[in-house]
């Protein structure tokens, strides 16, 4: 399905915001016996000043509002859209920039600003931007996403909620990510053991029934640097008891409500030593049924000896857009970081799975899933090899923090027409519209992440159906590299010889 054909689900919401945000969490941290647990720190990958500790009796209370963080915020402000004419009123920022879209995410109008105090007008009857469906509003670093109709929508995407993290010596990390801009009374459990982060599927929370999502990377400081070791399937494996595994043949397991489809390589393989396995993460309008068939890269994962696994996304809202994942601002509200962690404990258990050589892929939006792992799953996934989508830009604006340096191999094709190799905005879901970096920007986003030094090594090879120009960094930190495959072949997958080659070199400390 093209993408001119996901833009007809765009809309427009009808209810009156503004720019200023604000949220507050009350509650309390517990043992797993049911204690209070006192002295517990609290901190926020997403917003840095964020810095609590629980209360002799557990408690916590934590605002936006405090003078700690009023900082963050931009001034408040209102917004106006009548006959075409937007007027920002309030407006105080020392710089700030305007962009108009239309309904297909392009931009149509952009102006900034300096040390603005008082009032801003956008005639757009004088501009190309006539039928504008969405304003996007930089402040001084802060920027929102509006939608425009009758009146104007902020974009939940352009304020994202605190992901906190709760730790304590003697417990394991835990964290959540909050659901709704005002909580109370929710309820923290940390198990005991070393400080290894865990999701927040123990968390309970008086104003809502859904359980709450956990999409945090673990932000500890002293996670290892990965090993720069060469590693096959076929390499000395490190000793794990296999004896106790009983999944070893072609299989589907349902988890948290989602099919997960296992393929085991042919031949010689006897699940008595622990092997690679590679996820597959379909595109969206697809599911893991069509990906098992049609991932070239999870065939030549088989092949090589490794085990091949293929999830199903949850579904779009109201099902516009059949099974998809979510990368940050769409295409999904499912936490698909916990229900990850949840398929890959469950058959690192039951299969003779090497945990430190399982490694992530996919295409189109399964690309984008593969990207956005290394934000938050960098702690289990040794690697990754995207294709045809990059980096949400609000999920960079809002925190990425791998765990450690993410090894990724990016495809991106020049002329891809469903995701532009350059830096766009699209709207695909309804009320979900996402910012692509682009090719390079994604590039070097993750050249920066993980510490890369000196000059990308270039290559270009002609294999099968086009020519690919690399650019990989090799000196990043921890042994890590970074890649960028350039090809001109539309919305393709890219080369999947070239993709596990560079996975499988790599394996976690």
């Amino acid at each position: 399905m093209t993408m001119s054909k996901f833009m007809a689900f765009a809309g427009t919401i009808a209810a009156l915001s503004s720019l200023s945000f604000a949220w507050s969490i009350t509650g309390g941290v517990f043992s797993n016996m049911g204690q209070p647990l006192p002295g517990v720190k609290i901190t926020s990958s997403n917003y840095p000043e964020v810095n609590a500790t629980t209360t002799d009796g557990g408690s916590f209370s934590i605002s936006s509002e405090t003078d700690a963080l009023r900082k963050t915020f931009i001034p408040k402000e209102s917004i106006q859209f009548s006959h075409n004419i937007i007027s920002i009123q309030n407006v105080k920022a020392n710089t700030i920039t305007v962009s108009v879209m239309d309904a297909l995410g392009k931009v149509a109008f952009s102006q900034t600003q300096h040390n603005v105090n008082g009032t801003l007008n956008f005639d757009l009857n004088r501009t190309s931007a006539k039928g504008a469906k969405f304003i996007r509003i930089n402040a001084d670093g802060h920027r929102n996403t509006y939608q425009l109709g009758k009146t104007v929508t902020l974009l939940k995407e352009g304020d994202p909620l605190p992901v906190f993290k709760f730790a304590k010596e003697g417990y394991q990390d835990v964290t959540y990510t909050m659901k709704a801009e005002t909580e109370t009374d929710v309820a923290i459990q940390m198990e005991p053991g070393a400080s290894t982060p865990t999701s927040s599927a123990g968390v309970t929370d008086s104003t809502s029934s859904a359980a709450p999502t956990s999409s945090a990377a673990p932000t500890s400081s002293a996670a290892a640097p990965a090993s720069s070791e060469t590693v096959s399937s076929s390499s000395a494996a490190p000793a794990i008891d296999c004896s106790a595994k009983t999944l070893k043949s072609d299989t589907e397991i349902m988890v948290d409500g989602r099919k997960v489809i296992v393929k085991f390589p042919n031949g010689n393989f006897t699940g008595d030593k622990p092997v690679p396995m590679l996820i597959n993460y379909h595109q969206i309008y697809g599911s893991a049924a069509d990906w098992v068939n049609d991932s070239k890269i999870g065939k030549v994962a088989l092949a090589d000896g490794a085990i091949s696994v293929y999830p199903d996304g949850a579904m779009t809202p109201n099902a516009v857009m059949g099974q998809a994942w979510n990368v940050g601002p769409c295409c999904t509200t499912a936490d698909d970081v916990t229900f990850t962690r949840h398929f890959v404990k469950e058959l690192t258990e039951k299969a003779c799975v090497d945990p430190k050589r399982i490694y992530v892929a996919g295409w189109s939006m399964g690309g984008g899933m593969s990207n956005y792992a290394g934000c938050f799953l960098a702690d289990i996934i040794a690697a990754g090899a995207p294709s045809a989508f990059d980096l949400a830009q609000e999920v960079v604006d809002a925190g990425c923090h791998p765990a450690r340096p993410y090894p990724v191999l990016n495809f991106r094709s020049s002329n891809d027409g469903v995701v532009n190799y350059n830096h766009t905005l699209s709207q695909v879901i309804q009320s979900m519209p996402i910012t692509f970096m682009g090719a390079k920007e994604t590039f070097a986003e993750w050249a920066k992440m993980d510490g890369c030094t000196g000059e990308p090594k270039k290559t270009s090879q002609k294999i099968n159906n086009g020519q690919y120009d690399c650019e990989i960094y090799e000196t990043c930190q921890g042994g890590a590299k970074v890649g960028l495959c350039t090809m001109n072949i539309d919305h393709n997958e890219g080369d999947p010889n070239m993709a596990w080659d560079f996975l499988k070199q790599f394996s976690l400390p």
